[in-house]
């Protein structure tokens, strides 16, 4: 498990992930030592003070990029905290320019108007709120409790800034992309974006190595990363558009029983080399739709490792697992196959078994497609 649920809003799932305590050390170091002689634990309380505050920030920025998705019909399924921010897990990508438009641009005003709170809560405390907010930039060692309004309000504008810069996988790169998107292919739109959202992250990373500041090379490396995810998303998307799940599936798939040992499964592995198995009941060729479960290659592994050859499968078999349809689009049951962690999935008709749809079989087709697209117009017409 990488990352535990804290809540559940709106069927959103908010977790943080295991990681995510990184970053209070990293705050309580930061702001126990700049600007001090010796390691300061009320300074080092207000940094994590004040960073678990600026994170329920960021939780209602990825509200805000949640509920703009889901007015528009692409609900997110869960949102996750990060030592660099947070991460919204959306089931579908959206389909126009301008609604990815309205979903990026959600995030950022959420931290202006975040911002705009605390500055006018500390204008009405009286607080100097002008020299507050250059206190962060001016005098970091010197941030104590009654600079937390000013700090709050500053880091927020900050945070709005930061996330319009034009580089995936931050909400800036999403708004170029979606701006280039109204006049040339999503594609290209996003190929351009990618390109320079990882030209800013070498020269970030450039800047970070020059300057010996570690966090702006973490960043770069998250940036970069992020936007190479995305532009090979995107090529997947488009290479498997228009292909269905009856496409690409293997129909010949053996199967086990529950009852079975371990050992069984490991022995059609070296038989067959099929990896994954669904597990039926009665009539191993699950032609009933009596499938219970799917033992997937890295549960035989994990089995064989940890327990004795014969162990039944019930006793190792995911019990839970997605099922494909037909009709069901390549790229949407791939990502449903990441999210659940399995390289097969059954594919069923009407209840019936039909047999497996595994990653090998998608990363042929993609290959395949990507060489040659026309491929798919001779499959539908045959």
């Amino acid at each position: 498990m990488t990352s535990l649920r804290v809540f559940r809003l709106r069927g959103i799932d908010v977790k943080i992930h295991i990681t995510f305590p990184l970053i209070l050390i990293w705050a309580a170091y930061v702001f126990g030592t700049t600007g001090r002689e010796e390691f300061s634990v009320a300074g080092a309380t207000f940094g994590v003070v004040v960073t678990l505050i600026l994170f329920i920030c960021v939780v209602i920025h990825e509200l805000a990029h949640s509920l703009a998705a889901g007015r528009m019909g692409y609900p997110v399924r869960e949102i996750v905290l990060l030592p660099l921010g947070g991460v919204a897990q959306m089931d579908k990508l959206p389909e126009k320019p301008w609604q990815e438009l309205v979903m990026a641009i959600a995030g950022p005003l959420s931290n202006v108007v975040i911002g705009t709170v605390f500055l006018l809560v500390g204008l009405a405390a009286g607080i100097d709120m002008r020299a507050g907010l250059l206190k962060p930039l001016v005098d970091p060692g010197g941030l104590g409790w009654a600079d937390t309004l000013p700090y709050l309000a500053f880091t927020n504008f900050a945070l709005a800034a930061f996330n319009l810069i034009p580089a995936f996988p931050m909400d800036g790169g999403r708004v170029l992309r979606a701006l280039m998107a109204t006049v040339m292919p999503y594609a290209r739109a996003t190929s351009i974006a990618v390109a320079i959202g990882q030209g800013l992250a070498w020269l970030l990373g450039l800047g970070g190595l020059l300057s010996g500041n570690f966090i702006w090379v973490l960043i770069a490396v998250f940036i970069f990363a992020g936007a190479a995810q995305e532009g090979r998303m995107i090529r997947v998307k488009n290479a498997l558009r228009g292909l269905l799940v009856r496409h690409a599936f293997s129909h010949r798939a053996l199967a086990v029983s529950p009852g079975d040992p371990i050992s069984r499964a490991a022995d059609l592995t070296f038989e067959s080399f099929q990896a994954d198995f669904p597990v039926c009941t009665g009539d191993l060729t699950c032609e009933r739709g009596n499938i219970v479960g799917m033992l997937t290659y890295a549960d035989i592994l994990r089995a064989l490792r940890q327990r004795s050859p014969d162990t039944p499968i019930r006793d190792v078999m995911r019990s839970e697992f997605p099922t494909a349809g037909l009709d069901d689009e390549l790229f949407d049951v791939q990502r449903q196959m990441t999210e659940a962690g399995l390289d097969a999935v059954p594919v069923m008709d009407n209840g019936e078994f039909l047999g497996l749809l595994t990653r090998r079989d998608i990363n042929e087709v993609y290959q395949m497609m990507s060489v040659s697209p026309e491929l798919i117009q001779r499959s539908q017409a045959t």
